[in-house]
Parts: structure tokens; sequence; C-alpha cells
């Protein structure tokens, strides 16, 4: 059973933030209600409770600084259940019953700042859903991911019909959306499962990169989704110009584009170096591989830059799984019979910014990011030897855009 880590417990955040989005309405109106007269303004706080000290709480919200929140005797505080839509089964509880690390929204009115210049809240309301109840039912979305989870390239969107088409282990998978399928979206310059935002199916292109979760038809060719998740990733493979370990950059000059790009290196970002007796030895099999398909002893589909296998989702992908429970699949856009890059990979120790140095050749899998500037996901270098052998394969047939923080394990293909 995966641990629970604070990264993953954002992903649960979100889900809480979702569920306490549906309440805003309901207390705008019952407060009306009462007043018998326009509600008065009121101000609201979403986030994780930090400290308790007597009815003063703490709260770390989702965005900007920290919100002093005073719990008054006429306060009232209620608890529901993770995926509650509706106060109908709230319980009453008290400011005792509150523990720290527990999600709370919380409605009222701005009071004077505190004396370090803080924002301070008093509460009116306070919905409240308790941190182990999260983290169970994060377990168990975690565990249903593993289980009805897919993973593949968009190959067509039909907004009207409300199905994206993805290819998975070269066969065809249809995702049928209702309005109750919950879409995210990476931002440009995401990297993580957790930055990913609410989103439209209009939104999803071919191309892109695709993880939905649901109930598949007994043929396996259709998915009707309860969740996707898209995003769309960069291939690059160039020299370092430059490195820059203070702003945690460097500077890429791509061979594809013949631009330089500037790079970003986060806490997230995977940096592997290749020996040079594997890289080698990579090399002679990409470049045997490639020159039997041009041979005409098998015939490929061309790949999609940034695609992921066309025989299973990379081994690396959501839950960071290790080698061992990876599952076996070919490279994206490579023949059968070439090596297992995502598998070797895994095994590679990750190596500090300040290994690279200029002239370096490096092949990377990015965010979108910009068209100068993008977030590495992904980096590997010692590449030069793999370059040599198959240019034209470059990054989209070495790595995997799809291994980003996520949900769940590896969830497989149909």
């Amino acid at each position: 059973m995966p641990t629970i880590s604070a990264r993953s417990f954002a992903i649960a955040a979100l889900a809480a933030a979702s569920i306490f989005s549906h309440f805003t309405t309901h207390f705008a109106l019952s407060q009306q209600a009462a007043a018998g007269s326009p509600a008065v303004p009121t101000s609201k706080a979403i986030g994780a409770i930090k400290a308790i000290n007597g009815a003063t709480l703490t709260l770390s919200p989702d965005a900007g600084p920290e919100v002093t929140i005073a719990v008054l005797p006429a306060t009232q505080i209620v608890q529901v259940e993770p995926g509650a839509k509706t106060l109908s089964d709230a319980t009453t509880i008290t400011l005792q019953d509150l523990q720290i690390g527990d999600r709370i929204r919380v409605t009222g009115k701005m009071a004077d700042p505190t004396p370090n210049g803080g924002q301070s809240l008093q509460a009116a309301k306070i919905i409240a859903i308790k941190h182990a109840d999260l983290e169970a039912r994060h377990q168990q979305q975690m565990q249903d991911w593993q289980k009805r989870g897919v993973d593949g390239l968009a190959t067509a969107v039909d907004p009207a019909a409300g199905t994206v088409t993805l290819t998975i282990r070269n066969k065809p998978l249809v995702l049928h959306t209702s309005s109750a399928t919950v879409i995210r979206r990476y931002p440009p310059d995401s990297v993580k499962f957790d930055d990913a935002r609410p989103s439209t199916l209009q939104a999803i292109h071919p191309g892109d990169q695709v993880r939905a979760r649901g109930d598949r038809s007994p043929e396996g060719t259709e998915l009707t989704a309860e969740e996707i998740v898209s995003g769309a990733f960069r291939n690059i493979a160039g020299t370092v110009n430059s490195v820059d370990a203070s702003s945690f950059t460097l500077s890429v000059h791509d061979l594809l584009s013949k631009k330089n790009i500037t790079i970003r290196i986060t806490p997230d970002s995977q940096l592997r170096k290749l020996p040079p007796e594997m890289a080698q030895r990579i090399a002679a099999r990409l470049k045997g591989a490639a020159g039997a398909s041009a041979g005409g002893s098998r015939s490929s589909s061309a790949s999609t830059p940034g695609a992921v296998s066309a025989d299973g989702p990379p081994p690396h992908s959501w839950a960071n799984k290790p080698a061992s429970e990876a599952s076996p699949g070919a490279v994206s856009g490579a023949p059968r019979g070439a090596p297992d890059l995502q598998q070797i990979l895994s095994r590679l120790p990750t190596v500090p910014l300040s290994d690279l140095h200029n002239g370096d050749a490096v092949v990377l899998v990015s965010t979108e990011g910009t068209e100068n500037e993008a977030t590495a996901i992904t980096l590997l270098s010692g590449v030069e030897p793999i370059l040599q052998a198959a240019p034209a394969a470059s990054s989209s047939s070495i790595l995997s855009p799809w291994s980003l923080g996520a949900p769940s394990g590896d969830a497989g293909g149909p």
C-alpha cells in the first residue's frame, strides 16, 4: 500500500476544495433568508488547520498567506464526509472536535489585521472534513485509479458527442463523458498531478496525454469516464549552453528548432545520467533496431512526439513505481527489440544540476511552457552515443512525457 505523502495529500485537498465549492450558494441564500434582507457581504477561507490555540485557529489556505480564525460562541461548526455535495447529512461538532490537519471552509466577517499584519476572520460558520477521512478516501482513490485507470495518447476529440479516443497498446479506446465527469488539465508549466485545474473537453487536443478513470465495456473498447486528466508535453534534444545552479536553470540549444531554451529545474524534476558503457549498449541496440525497421523486417506506424509507449504505459509514471513492479513495454516510437529505456532509467540514481556542463548532450521531457522557456520533468545526460546512433529519434523515443506525480500506481491499459 503506497504511503500518503504531503504531496499526495494535496491531491485529496483538491477534491476537498471542490466539495466545499458546492456549499457557497447554500450559505449565501441561507444567510439572506435568515436576515430577511439582502445578505451582508461575507468573507471565506478554505484550507487546512495549521494550529489551534484556544478559540483561535491558524488556517493554511490553498493560496495566499495564513489566516487567523476567531471561533466565537455563536460560530456554527459542522462536519461532512469527503464527497458530500450538500449539508443534508452534516453533523454538528464542537471546537474541541477540530484537529490540526483537518480541512475547513470558513465563512464570516473580516476583522482587524493581526499584530503581524496577517488576515483575521471572525467565523460565522465552519464546515470541516476530518484529516483521517481524507486520507482514507485518498487511499480508496489510489486503489481505484490502479484498478480502473487508463492512460494514452489522444487521437480524436468530439466535444459534441462527449468522447475522446485514445490509443493504448496500438488499440483505440473511446472515453465517454457526461456532465458528471470531472475533467482537469495541467497548466503549461505544471509537473505535478495536484497542479491540475478544472478544465473542459474542448481543451483536449489530438496528441495530448490523457489519463482517465471509469468503467470499461466488456469488450474493452470503451470506457465511461468518471475523471479525466490531460496535458500537453514537450520533447527536447540538444546541448547545454550554460548552467546557473543558483537559479536552478540551464540553457539548452534545441537541435530541432535551432533555438536556445531556458529549462527550469524544480524539486519534482528528475535528472539522471547514463554511464558511458550503458549509453554505448543502448546506442548499438537502437541503431540495430532502426536498421532492421528500415530494411523492411518490421514496419511501425509513425509516433507522435511525446507519445507514451504503444505497448503500455511508461513504468515510471503516475506513482513512480519501483522498476520491479513496472509493466513491460517498448519505448515510444521504437520498434520491438529496442531496449525498454524507461525501466533502465528508473534504476539510475538522480544527479544534481551541478553535474551538467557546457557542451553536454541532453534529452528531456518538459512541460509545454513557452517557445523559449519550459520546466523539466525528466532530463537525461550522457546521451551523446544515443543521439549519434539515432538522431531522428531524439527524446521522443528515449523518454516518455508521462512521468509526473499522480494519484495512483501504474494503471496499464485495457
